[in-house]
């Protein structure tokens, strides 16, 4: 696993950090994940978990509050409250807090039983969990699933995010789903940030958490400290 930094603008610290699958010859998540096989999907999604789990109590600095975002396969999830076993175990046996975990639902496969879906999150709510929309607005993480449930946190795609400061078309969309989450009491994330410009656009359009190349690179095993000049109160180095 990577990690990557959550920046939350409004208090001007690390809100929490994305686990983001790695090879272990530092190949990315589309190469890892193109080698595994459907009937390999669900024990492959609890070793990504536990693993996320056991690095991130081993590198979170205790008592900062710092979330961790896990991706997830709805499809691969056959039975939420068996499925989630094996998470809470690890939460158990490497002391983190699961009021600390953030689950990712990944745009990469299309959602086939929305009801299946909606039991996946009322579950994972019930455990205490935070559910977030993955990459919205790209592949199948459009409105038609927002509309058929709402998760706790909606990361906007960067193809949304890229050049929102010259484009007056993604500004206006940007717009218009800050303002249908605010409705929805839904937290808006833009992920994929590159520059200042982008970042000075978005936190002007309401937005208050941020990730991506322009705070920093994800860092193997690791948590990669800020760009410098962006203020950060959290200690995170050992």
């Amino acid at each position: 696993m990577a990690f990557q930094p959550i920046y939350d603008v409004a208090v001007e610290r690390v809100w929490g950090y994305e686990a983001l699958i790695r090879g272990t010859a530092g190949e990315g998540a589309y190469q890892v994940l193109s080698q595994v096989q459907p009937e390999q999907k669900y024990l492959f999604d609890q070793s990504c978990r536990v693993k996320a789990i056991e690095l991130a109590s081993r590198l979170f600095p205790r008592g900062n509050g710092l979330k961790l975002s896990i991706n997830f396969m709805p499809n691969a999830v056959y039975e939420p409250a068996a499925c989630l076993r094996a998470t809470l175990s690890a939460a158990r046996t490497f002391d983190f807090p699961r009021q600390a975990m953030m689950f990712e639902f990944t745009e990469a496969e299309e959602i086939v039983d929305t009801d299946h879906l909606r039991k996946i999150i009322a579950e994972y709510r019930r455990q205490g969990f935070i559910t977030a929309l993955d990459d919205f607005g790209a592949g199948y993480a459009g409105l038609g699933l927002l509309a058929d449930f709402q998760p706790d946190l909606l990361k906007i795609d960067m193809k949304i995010i890229r050049g929102v400061d010259t484009d007056r078309a993604r500004q206006a969309i940007v717009r218009a789903i800050v303002g249908v989450a605010r409705e929805l009491g839904i937290t808006v994330l833009a992920e994929g940030i590159e520059t200042e410009a982008e970042f000075l656009v978005l936190k002007a359009a309401g937005i208050a958490l941020f990730q991506g190349y322009y705070f920093a690179r994800p860092a193997f095993e690791a948590l990669p400290p800020l760009m410098q000049g962006m203020p950060d109160r959290v200690t995170v180095a050992a």
